[in-house]
């Protein structure tokens, strides 16, 4: 009875992604919602809700500069510019500055970085949880991911801030990664597609199983019945 077990192993499988997307689209209209009510701010002196628009004035630390490796704009190949920020109230921001192309030469990358007081803005996002990470992170000045702990000094908020406009902004590169709330849906319907069709499949196979098993009975007890008149 293997089939039976792999039926209900798939049904199992089926209705257990199925409820995990629907709970994905749930979410999903929850961020979106959330990122359309975010607000704009000006030199906000508390953690900056996700999506918010945030408008800065300080000084870049150049020489902290790294860059996250491997990103595409189109199909150009090169590295995010990502610079600590220093307001004047003291606060320390990670900003993400933009596309600089490199192509495929893996020579450290170098982009110039403005010097003095400078005002900036751009859209803010929460340093959130992400899956686990085999390897090091940090490679001379490239980072596979965003870690706020690849820099020495702490800053002030979890997070950084994808810069889209101020002296120093490069070609955009990040937008908001978030798969509309009705492509998980789709993908739930298609889940449970599959546990309906194993229930049909393991349903029908069982059935003539069981019928089988009550012909072969049946004709057993004939001969039965059989032998015992002989006798």
């Amino acid at each position: 009875m293997a089939w039976c077990l792999l039926c209900a192993a798939l049904m199992a499988l089926g209705i257990g992604l199925g409820l995990w997307q629907w709970e994905r689209a749930a979410g999903k209209r929850d961020y979106l919602a959330n990122l359309a009510e975010a607000p704009t701010l000006n030199m906000p002196g508390t953690l900056p809700p996700d999506g918010s628009r945030l408008s800065l004035e300080g000084v870049f630390q150049a020489d902290e500069t790294l860059y996250l490796d491997n990103r595409m704009l189109g199909n150009r190949l090169g590295v995010a510019v990502l610079t600590p920020f220093v307001d004047v109230e003291g606060q320390r921001w990670l900003v993400e500055r933009g596309f600089l192309e490199t192509g495929v030469s893996r020579q450290a990358p170098h982009a110039a970085t403005p010097k003095g007081l400078v005002s900036l803005s751009g859209d803010w996002q929460a340093d959130g949880r992400r899956t686990p990470r085999f390897g090091d992170n940090l490679e001379g000045t490239r980072l596979q991911r965003i870690e706020l702990g690849a820099w020495n000094e702490e800053f002030s908020f979890a997070g950084w801030l994808h810069q889209r406009q101020g002296p120093g902004h490069l070609e955009d590169w990040w937008t908001p990664n978030v798969m509309p709330p009705e492509r998980h849906l789709a993908y739930a319907l298609q889940w449970w597609g599959l546990s309906l069709v194993a229930l049909l499949f393991g349903g029908r196979r069982l059935y003539r199983d069981l019928c089988a098993a009550g012909v072969t009975s049946a004709e057993r007890s004939i001969v039965d019945m059989s032998a015992r008149q002989e006798r």
